[in-house]
């Protein structure tokens, strides 16, 4: 037997025992080192995840080691290998992908959403999943989906150097997004309610901040770039005003990129985008140059890896580190739970 974290219901986080796993043809197993809490996972805590399984396993931001492959697997996946794990499905039939999109699959079953995940000691995958990060420290690996996902926001919204990128919220995606456009050559511009976050904004490339709470983002944004408003926009925060704003901040003929789920329905006025002829995009998951596009930039060593992990914690403790998080939502990046 090992240990897993389970939620069993609503506000309720438990340490379970589960059967040690047993890779076969074509699988790995691993054995778990670090795992990130997600917003996802804070939401199917609260109870408010409609995607998510009942009694689900959360835990799809892992870090971990090789510990042993089955037959069939290519001698390039060995054990002792630091690697992450690329948590989505795809059925290979649907209409995303057949266009050869699988990170956007109709029938995507992610990891501690959909299905178990691998917030428990030993994990075992198909080895097309293994993603391997060797010169990454392991709890580092934590990090590279999350960051992923911003990353391809940014990949859809086809930012170059030329932009002004105006990013909504600096929670983990968010950062991921400052981090890939700033990557790019572009004027980032990041926006959040908390000062903190908007400081580490600037320490991971962001050119300025604006802080929505108490100033005009349409004013500064149009200051910023001489009244032209901004070239990109991506909302990483999943609110209906957010989702708004991100248009009216927008320039004409520009690019907004919605990433973050409101939970109630966003009404827009249509002459807004339409006279500017906007491009506008949906942005799910990752895809696998993402991921490596953030392993890459990882591997530089230039990332304030203190202030983007709040936590590391050991599974007994994940409960009361959910209650914190839970009661201080802006005020966390990520907690890890170290097995």
């Amino acid at each position: 037997m090992m240990k897993a974290i389970q939620i069993t219901q609503p506000f309720e986080l438990n340490v379970i025992d589960v059967e040690m796993p047993a890779c076969g043809e074509g699988e790995v197993l691993l054995r778990i080192r670090y795992v990130g809490f997600c917003g996802s996972d804070l939401n199917t805590w609260r109870g408010g995840n409609a995607m998510a399984k009942a009694g689900v396993i959360p835990g799809h931001e892992v870090g971990a080691e090789i510990a042993a492959v089955g037959p069939g697997v290519p001698d390039t996946l060995r054990p002792g290998m630091t690697v992450t794990v690329d948590p989505y499905t795809a059925c290979g039939h649907c209409a995303s992908c057949r266009n050869g999109r699988f990170n956007a699959c109709e029938f995507n079953q992610t990891l501690g959403v959909q299905r178990d995940g691998a917030m428990r000691e030993f994990f075992v995958v198909p080895w097309q999943k293994v993603i391997v990060t060797e010169g990454l420290a392991v709890r580092d690996c934590a990090l590279v989906e999350p960051l992923s996902v911003g990353f391809h926001a940014v990949s859809r919204a086809q930012v170059t150097e030329k932009d002004v990128v105006a990013v909504f919220g600096c929670g983990m995606i968010g950062m991921g997004a400052i981090i890939g456009a700033s990557l790019r050559g572009a004027t980032v511009v990041a926006m959040d309610i908390d000062d903190e976050k908007l400081a580490v904004a600037k320490a991971v490339g962001a050119k300025y901040t604006v802080n929505t709470a108490y100033e005009d983002v349409q004013e500064g944004i149009s200051e910023l770039t001489n009244g032209l408003l901004a070239d990109v926009v991506i909302e990483a925060v999943g609110l209906p005003v957010t989702q708004r704003q991100a248009i009216a901040i927008v320039g004409f003929t520009g690019r907004v990129v919605f990433i973050g789920y409101a939970k109630d329905q966003t009404t827009f006025r249509t002459p807004d985008f339409v006279k500017k002829e906007l491009d506008i995009y949906g942005s799910r998951n990752a895809c696998p140059e993402d991921f490596r596009a953030v392993i890459e930039y990882l591997k530089r060593g230039t990332c304030p890896y203190d202030q983007l992990i709040t936590s590391v914690v050991k599974p007994e403790e994940a409960a009361d580190a959910m209650r914190h998080w839970h009661e201080n939502p802006g005020k966390v990046f990520r907690i890890l739970v170290e097995f």
